[in-house]
C-alpha cells in the first residue's frame, strides 16, 4: 500500500469537490470496510481519502440520525452504522425486514463500524474481480471468468455479460420496502429509487451504481409505513458466523380485508442488482394469505432463472428463502 493523505474537511461540498476534480486519485470514505479491501487487495491505490465523518455542516447532521420526517418517510443517515440500523427501536414494525437485514451482515464489530451508504455502495465479492493479477469484464477486460470458471456463488438471473451478484444486504430489504436514496451533487438534490441508484452489467459493466463522481448519498428514506404492511427478511449462508449470503429474500406485503392488497418480493445474492421476483408478487396480489399461495409464488419468484455451472442450487434455495419470509411477514405458521 502506498502512502497516501486523509482529507477531513467539514462541509459537504469541500467534498464533493475535492473528489470531483479528480477521482481517479481521490475517493470518499465513510466507514472505510470495502475501500481499505480493496487498497489491500491492489485494486484501489488513490492518493488522498476524503473523510465523511468529519462533515459538520446540516448535511452532515442529517447522515447521522434516524428520524421521521413531517410527511411521514423516515430518513436513516448514509453514515448511520448497520448496528443502529438493527437495533432502532423507534422503526415502526412494517420495516422489520430492514432492521433484519442489518443484523444479519458480516460481524458485530464490522456491524458497529459499517455504513448503511457504504454497504449499498460496496464493490462485487467476486473472486475474479478481487484479484488483481486477473483481468475480468468488470475490470475492462474481454470477458466474464466466472463462465467458464468456478461460479458457485454467481449470478442466476439477470447475469450476463458479467454474472457478478449485488453484494448490498441492506439493497435488498430496502428495494422491498420502497427505499430511495436521497443524493446531493452540482444540481442539488435528488432522489433514486432503489432501481434507478444500481446499474447492471448490460447497462455498464465497469460499474455498479449511477453516481456521478462527487455526488453523495446523504439519507436513506422509507416511506410512511403503516399497520397493514409487514415485512421479513431471510437469508442462507455457509456457516453462521461471518460469511457472505448464498441468497437472500426480503418481502413487503400490505394487508387489507383479508387479502394481499400490494406485494414486493426482492432476492439477493443471485443477480447483479438487487432483484425483484415479478411473478412472485402477481401470484400473491388480490390473494387471501395461505401455505399454499406461498409455495406457488415461492416457486415463480425464480421464473427466468438460469444458472452456470456450479450454482443451479440457488433456485430451490432462494425459492425456499421466499416462502419463509412471507410466511413470518403474513403471522401464517410453515408446515410441518
Amino acid at each position: 500500500m502506498r502512502p497516501l493523505t486523509l482529507i477531513r474537511p467539514q462541509q459537504l461540498d469541500q467534498v464533493r469537490k475535492r473528489v470531483a476534480d479528480d477521482p481517479g486519485q481521490r475517493v470518499i470514505r465513510a466507514g472505510g470496510l470495502d475501500l481499505l479491501d480493496q487498497m489491500k487487495e491492489g485494486l484501489l491505490s488513490p492518493q488522498e481519502l476524503v473523510e465523511l465523518r468529519y462533515v459538520s455542516d446540516t448535511h452532515g447532521l442529517a447522515m447521522r440520525g434516524i428520524q421521521q420526517q413531517e410527511d411521514q418517510r423516515w430518513a436513516i443517515g448514509a453514515l448511520v452504522t448497520l448496528s443502529q440500523v438493527a437495533n432502532f427501536d423507534g422503526l415502526p414494525p412494517a420495516a422489520k425486514a430492514l432492521r433484519e437485514a442489518a443484523g444479519s451482515a458480516a460481524t458485530p464489530g464490522i456491524r458497529n463500524t459499517a455504513t448503511v451508504g457504504g454497504n449499498l455502495l460496496q464493490r462485487p465479492r467476486c473472486w475474479y474481480f478481487r484479484r488483481a493479477d486477473l483481468q475480468c469484464l468488470k475490470k475492462g477486460g474481454k470477458a466474464c471468468l466466472a463462465v467458464s470458471g468456478e461460479n458457485k456463488y454467481h449470478a442466476i438471473l439477470g447475469g450476463g455479460p458479467s454474472f457478478i451478484v449485488h453484494p448490498s444486504t441492506l439493497a435488498v430489504a430496502l428495494t422491498a420496502l420502497g427505499g430511495v436514496a436521497r443524493v446531493v451533487g452540482d444540481g442539488g438534490t435528488r432522489e433514486l429509487p432503489m432501481a434507478e441508484l444500481f446499474v447492471g452489467p448490460k447497462q455498464d459493466p465497469l460499474r455498479e451504481h449511477s453516481l456521478a463522481a462527487g455526488e453523495v448519498i446523504t439519507q436513506l428514506l422509507l416511506p410512511a409505513l403503516t399497520r397493514e404492511h409487514h415485512s421479513a427478511y431471510e437469508v442462507a449462508k455457509e456457516k453462521h458466523s461471518h460469511d457472505w449470503p448464498l441468497a437472500e429474500a426480503a418481502v413487503s406485503v400490505q394487508l387489507q380485508a383479508g387479502k394481499i392488497a400490494a406485494a414486493t418480493v426482492v432476492l439477493g445474492h443471485v443477480a447483479p442488482v438487487p432483484w425483484k421476483a415479478a411473478g412472485a408478487e402477481q401470484v400473491l396480489v388480490g390473494q387471501p394469505p395461505s401455505a399454499e399461495l406461498f409455495a406457488q409464488a415461492a416457486q415463480a419468484a425464480t421464473t427466468g432463472a438460469n444458472p452456470l455451472k456450479h450454482n443451479a442450487y440457488k433456485v430451490p434455495l432462494s425459492q425456499g428463502l421466499v416462502r419463509k419470509a412471507l410466511h413470518r411477514a403474513c403471522n401464517i405458521p410453515l408446515p410441518e
